[in-house]
């Protein structure tokens, strides 16, 4: 494994217990400048998973706690008339960041929800016929409760297309839950992570993830899974390109984490399970058979052949 990407990743876990896998995921989509979406019950660490991050990082962390009152202007910013000047003026928003926390972004408004999109595909805002670039890196960590429906707004397959993952955590094995009890007893859970990581590291391991080697047949394998999601019978609506281009560029920052320069057909499979089931939507015999999209991305993909190498 990558060296400083191991040294973040046990950082990370002097605060979330067990959950590796998760941190692996958050630290490929921030090296892939992709956005990831947390999905899982309360109470099992979502939004100390992010700030454990957003700390691990010398970078700029924005947290906004999204209701059904939060207007757009709270998020991208407003323009406003300066009263010495008497110029407009912009004053930012909580997208005016590295880090941005959407924390239950289903309990925004539809019309809130919307303002994320420019944020999230191109990477500035506009307003006012003016543009404003946001800084680099950036990132927009986004959690939601599943279970609960009252007050909410699904989010709509646009929105969901630009999340590059979707993980959930899940609950801690009993060993794991005895160390929390522990920990939490003394307090160590309340501590400050000290960074390990600037900007500029970042940056350069970003890069670095570009340089990842990807031979043909490794992105023929992806094409080959894109267009299983498209002709199964089990599915009404397929992946669409844009989670391709996330596929390989995650498979190759799994790669890289994993300490390679050349990503192979494993890398893909690793990530297919996070990248593409949370853009699909099931047929009603997918529903009926599978219940779930990464039930039905499982046995999808494994109609389909993986090359040697």
């Amino acid at each position: 494994m990558n060296r400083e990407i191991e040294k973040l990743i046990q950082n990370i876990e002097k605060i979330i217990i067990g959950k590796r896998s998760s941190i692996i995921c958050v630290i490929a989509a921030m090296l892939s400048e992709g956005h990831i979406l947390i999905e899982d019950v309360p109470g099992v660490g979502k939004t100390r998973l992010v700030s454990s991050l957003a700390s691990s990082v010398d970078g700029h962390f924005n947290r906004i706690q999204l209701t059904p009152d939060i207007m757009p202007s709270d998020i991208v910013g407003f323009s406003m008339i300066d009263p010495k000047t008497k110029e407009m003026t912009y004053k930012t928003g909580a997208a005016m960041c590295n880090f941005l926390l959407a924390d239950e972004i289903n309990r925004a408004s539809p019309k809130a929800q919307s303002s994320l999109l420019e944020v999230m595909e191109e990477h500035q805002i506009s307003l006012d016929g003016k543009t404003m670039p946001l800084p680099a890196p950036f990132m927009v960590l986004a959690t939601q409760n599943p279970v609960e429906t009252y007050g909410t707004y699904h989010l709509p397959e646009a929105q969901m297309d630009r999340f590059m993952m979707k993980i959930s955590m899940g609950y801690p094995s009993p060993e794991e839950e005895f160390d929390i009890l522990t920990r939490s007893e003394t307090n160590s859970f309340s501590g400050k992570l000290e960074a390990v990581m600037t900007v500029n590291d970042i940056m350069n391991h970003i890069e670095a993830v570009k340089q990842v080697k990807c031979t043909d047949s490794v992105k023929q394998y992806i094409v080959n899974l894109l267009n299983a999601t498209r002709t199964s019978d089990l599915i009404k609506l397929g992946a669409s390109p844009r989670a391709g281009i996330a596929l390989l560029k995650a498979a190759k920052a799994f790669a890289y984490i994993s300490g390679r320069d050349y990503a192979v057909p494993d890398d893909v499979k690793t990530m297919t399970s996070v990248v593409i089931p949370h853009r699909l939507m099931l047929s009603p015999k997918g529903k009926s058979a599978f219940g779930n999209a990464e039930s039905v991305m499982e046995e999808v993909s494994h109609n389909v052949a993986a090359p040697l190498q």
